[in-house]
Order: structure tokens, then C-alpha cells, then sequence
């Protein structure tokens, strides 16, 4: 089954991290996945995105099509505004709320979810590095993908002095995720 995400945020904040993960772990599994990330030349700072594209089947377009991307990840307000509306009406939006500020229209238009990745790197697991494996345990769940798949391309990509944080960020987003369901089910 096709799934297209988003992950928005301004360079250093990992989001092609993340991304690139979720790509290999697909293609780990024998599936398709293709991560194409975007940057303004500002780079630190500057809006960014990454586009996944997860499937059974081959990939032969290998970007993200406006309008139906499934899920999408901000961190960043100005990146938010910039790439939300490639997001289908119905989809998936996690955001951090305390630095993304969704409108009305964007609450019912999408399924919003607050969820704070930064605050949960930075306090709960110790490390703001942290952030883009938070927010791809929040996918995970959210999208219902293979978590012990998605773990175990984490642990191979993420540098070997970096594993056992990351484990820490996994977990912890995975069981914010989850809470956060469950509260708005």
C-alpha cells in the first residue's frame, strides 16, 4: 500500500534524517521507498522538507504528489504555511504547538495532532539532536508501519556513539504517539 509523508522544519533540524530512514527500512524489507529532500539556500535556518514515498510496488515517480500526501511532520511554522496544503484533505498533520500554529481552516481540514518533538528530545530524552528520530517514531505510529523494521534502520544509520539516545528518542515518541491516539480516538 502507497504512503506519501512530509517532514517540515528549517535546516538542522534533521528532518531529511528521518526521511532517510524510512526510505531504508522499506527497501531493508525487499519494498520501495525513495526520500527526495528540499532546502532553501539559506540551509540552517531555511525552510525544509523531505518527501517519502513508501510502497509494495516500484516507485516510478519518485516525488511526493500536492494533494496527497497522507502525513505530514512540522516543527517549524514557516515551513508549515509553506508545504501544508500538498497534505489531502483528511490527512494526517502532527505539529509541534510551540512553534506551529495551525488556523481553523487547517483543523478542519486535516486531522491535527499537537505533539511536542522538541520538547520531548530536548527534556525527556536529554538531546535536541534528537528530534527527527522522535518524530519518526511519531510516523510510525501514526502510519501504522512496522516499528521493529523502522527501529532496526534507525540503529544502522544513526551514528554507533549515537544508538543508545536514540533508542531512548524512539521509544519515547512511539508512547507519545501512542498516548496521543489514544486521547484523541
Amino acid at each position: 500500500m502507497r504512503k506519501q509523508l512530509r517532514f517540515t522544519g528549517v535546516g538542522g533540524q534533521g528532518v531529511l534524517l528521518a526521511g532517510e530512514i524510512l526510505a531504508r527500512a522499506y527497501v531493508k524489507a525487499g519494498k520501495y521507498g525513495v526520500q527526495v529532500g528540499t532546502y532553501t539556500s539559506q540551509v540552517r535556518g531555511g525552510p525544509t522538507k523531505v518527501d517519502i514515498i513508501l510502497d509494495d510496488k516500484a516507485i516510478l515517480y519518485p516525488y511526493a504528489v500536492d494533494g496527497e500526501i497522507d502525513f505530514m511532520l512540522s516543527v517549524a511554522d514557516k515551513s508549515y504555511n509553506l508545504f501544508k496544503n500538498g497534505v489531502k484533505e483528511g490527512g494526517i498533520i502532527v505539529y509541534e504547538p510551540n512553534l506551529v500554529y495551525p488556523t481553523d481552516d487547517d483543523k478542519a481540514k486535516w486531522k491535527m495532532f499537537p505533539i511536542e518533538v522538541i520538547t520531548i528530545a530536548k527534556e525527556k530524552v536529554g538531546n535536541v539532536i534528537t528530534q527527527s528520530v522522535v518524530a519518526l517514531a511519531i510516523a510510525t505510529k501514526m502510519l501504522d508501519l512496522d516499528k521493529e523494521l523502522v527501529f532496526q534502520a534507525m540503529i544502522e544509520t544513526v551514528p554507533a556513539k549515537a544508538v543508545e539516545i536514540n533508542k531512548k528518542a524512539f521509544e519515547l515518541g512511539y508512547k507519545e504517539a501512542e498516548e496521543v491516539l489514544a486521547k484523541f480516538a
